[in-house]
C-alpha cells in the first residue's frame, strides 16, 4: 500500500490553489512577488476595506470551506458597496490550524473562484500562516470610486430619510435555524433563512449608483439599530425608526408572527449585509427608479432628527402606537 503524500507547504498551496486566482491581473505578478501594484482608472481613487472572520465567532467551525471563502469575500464587498465603490481586487490572509487538510484548501479556493467570476474581482496577494487556534481569515478588498465622492458615515442631515435595501433579520434568524432553535418552522422558510446567513448578497451594483443621492451610508453587519447608531454618532444626529416599516421576508415574518418574540432580534441581530443609508426626500423618485432597475427593494424606515443631546446620539425604534420599543441591546459587539 503506498504511503500517503506529505502535506503541501504554504508555497506549494499558494502555487496550486491561489496563484490561478490572480491570473489576468498584471500587477499581481502571479503571486510570485512581495507586493502587488494596482492603479485606479482615470478620475477614480482606491477605496480599501479589511475584515476578519474567525471560526467559532463569525461562522460555525464545521461550515463548508467554499461557503466560508465566499462569505469572507462578500462581507468586504458589502462595505465597498456602502461607500459607493466598485470592487476590483482583494488580498487574503489565511491562518490555518494543523487539522486543515489540502482538500479543505482546495474547496476554499474553489469558493473564491466562483465569487471572483460573479463579482469581477481577482486575488492580488496576501499571506498564509499556521495557528494552534481556530481558522482565521482576513480579506482586504479594494474598489474604485470617483475622487472625493465616496459616501461616508458622517454626511447625514436632519430631515434626511433613512432607507434600507432588501430585508432585515434573515441572517440572525438563519443562525437560530442552524442552532436548532426553530424546529417547527417550515422547511422552505428554514432553507431561505439559512442561505441568508451563510451567503450574504452584497449590493455591489446598487451601491455606486447611490453616489450623489445618499448623504451617508453603511452596511448592516452589527445589526440595523447598531449600524444606524454609527451613522448617528458620526453625523451628530438622532434617528427615529418605525418598526412596522422595516422590511421583513416572508420567512422572517413567519417566525415573528409565530409568537417567538424575536422582532427585537431581527432588528439587532446583524449579518444582513444590506445597505443602510440616508437621503433627502427630494430623491425619493430616483431611488424608486434605481430599486426597479436593480430588482432590489429600497424601503424607507425612518428619519434623521436633530440630536437632543450633543454628547449622546440615539436611535429610537417606535411601535405602532409611536411608543419606544425596548430592544435590550442595539446589536453585536466584540468582547461584550
Amino acid at each position: 500500500m503506498p504511503s500517503p503524500s506529505p502535506p503541501l507547504n504554504e508555497f506549494e498551496l499558494i502555487a496550486r490553489y491561489f496563484a490561478p486566482l490572480a491570473q489576468g491581473t498584471p500587477g499581481a505578478y502571479g503571486l510570485l512577488d512581495d507586493a502587488a501594484v494596482l492603479s485606479p482608472s482615470s478620475g477614480n481613487e482606491l477605496v480599501v476595506k479589511t475584515d476578519t472572520i474567525v471560526a467559532g465567532i463569525d461562522f460555525p467551525p464545521d461550515t463548508a470551506p467554499e461557503l466560508i471563502a465566499r462569505k469572507a469575500l462578500r462581507v468586504n464587498l458589502s462595505d465597498l458597496a456602502a461607500k459607493g465603490a466598485r470592487p476590483c481586487a482583494y488580498l487574503l490572509d489565511l491562518v490555518l490550524p494543523p487539522a486543515i487538510d489540502e482538500a479543505w484548501v482546495a474547496a476554499f479556493a474553489a469558493g473564491l473562484s466562483a465569487d471572483q467570476k460573479e463579482y469581477g474581482v481577482s486575488l492580488i496577494g496576501g499571506d498564509m500562516s499556521s495557528t494552534s487556534g481556530p481558522v482565521v481569515i482576513a480579506v482586504s478588498a479594494l474598489g474604485e470610486a470617483p475622487v472625493g465622492r465616496i459616501i461616508r458615515r458622517g454626511g447625514a442631515r436632519a430631515g434626511d430619510l433613512v432607507f434600507v435595501t432588501g430585508t432585515i433579520g434573515d441572517a440572525s434568524l438563519g443562525l437560530r435555524v442552524l442552532q436548532g432553535a426553530l424546529p417547527t418552522l417550515e422547511a422552505d422558510s428554514s432553507a431561505f433563512l439559512l442561505e441568508r446567513y451563510r451567503l450574504p448578497q452584497p449590493r455591489v451594483s446598487l451601491g455606486p449608483q447611490l453616489i450623489g443621492l445618499a448623504t451617508a451610508s453603511i452596511d448592516v453587519s452589527d445589526g440595523l439599530v447598531a449600524d444606524l447608531h454609527h451613522l448617528c454618532s458620526v453625523s451628530g444626529l438622532d434617528a427615529i425608526v418605525t418598526a412596522a416599516s422595516v422590511p421583513l421576508s416572508a420567512a422572517a415574518r413567519a417566525v415573528i408572527d409565530g409568537g417567538n418574540g424575536v422582532l427585537a432580534e431581527a432588528l439587532t441581530g446583524g449579518d444582513d449585509y444590506e445597505l443602510l443609508f440616508t437621503a433627502p426626500r427630494a430623491v425619493l423618485d430616483r431611488l424608486n427608479e434605481l430599486a426597479r432597475a436593480a430588482s432590489v427593494s429600497i424601503t424607507r424606515i425612518g428619519q434623521m432628527t436633530a440630536s437632543s443631546d450633543p454628547q449622546k446620539h440615539r436611535v429610537l425604534v417606535l411601535d405602532a402606537d409611536h411608543r419606544p420599543i425596548d430592544l435590550g441591546s442595539e446589536g453585536w459587539k466584540h468582547w461584550r
